[in-house]
């Protein structure tokens, strides 16, 4: 099957994790690791309910819905020092790749991640992708994360084209919802993928919720 971008998009927006590259079983993992530690689980499900979020905000999330007390610093640290152990496993999703190939030189694209700064380029370098982009805007570059629209419109506005006229493709509900409230196309790459039956973490991590 062969993908392209919306007929009305002059610029292109892609999110990181789940779209470019796969690596949400990584970092599911990690969330298990981190948390099985401190005597909690997590369900794949409530896990892609937060993806898109920044880790820092998902601890102070989840401390206040499960009424507990995990060190958000000390969880974003050993998060991505499991992830970091396990990068190799990460590849490009090559039909979202595919895109990046054939507009790069002749339409504005630029990456528009939840996730931190050094980690975005890690992923970024990891996965031979990195001069593809010029503009890449992570959780240190705004205020307000997914599912607010910030992320976008600052991609938006260092390419240089309104935002109804920028595609973002995401395989989030966050990033989803942020690009609708920015204004601009927003493609569910699930649809195309199919990521939801795609992702399949280790047999052991099946069926495990936070409690």
């Amino acid at each position: 099957m062969i993908i392209d971008k919306n007929p009305k998009a002059k610029a292109l927006i892609f999110d990181l994790d789940g779209t470019l590259v796969d690596t949400m079983p990584v970092h599911y993992e990690a969330w298990h690791h981190v948390l099985k530690s401190r005597g909690f689980k997590l369900s794949e499900e409530l896990f892609m309910k937060f993806s898109g979020i920044p880790t820092f905000k998902i601890v102070k999330i989840f401390n206040k819905l499960f009424n507990i007390n995990l060190n958000p610093q000390e969880v974003v640290e050993e998060k991505e020092a499991f992830f970091k152990r396990n990068i190799d496993r990460i590849k490009q999703i090559p039909m979202i790749v595919d895109i990046v190939k054939k507009y790069y030189g002749t339409l504005p694209m630029s990456v528009g991640t939840g996730g931190y700064r050094r980690m975005a380029e890690l992923i970024i370098n990891k996965t031979k992708l990195y001069h593809y982009f010029d503009i890449i805007v992570t959780a240190d570059d705004v205020e307000n994360h997914k599912p607010e629209p910030d992320t976008f419109l600052k991609c938006s506005h260092l390419m240089g084209v309104m935002p109804q006229y920028c595609e973002v493709f995401e395989d989030a509900d966050n990033g989803l919802i942020a690009a609708d409230k920015a204004g601009m196309i927003a493609s569910d790459v699930r649809k195309i993928l199919n990521l939801r039956n795609k992702f399949k973490p280790n047999n052991q991590l099946k069926n495990i919720y936070l409690y």
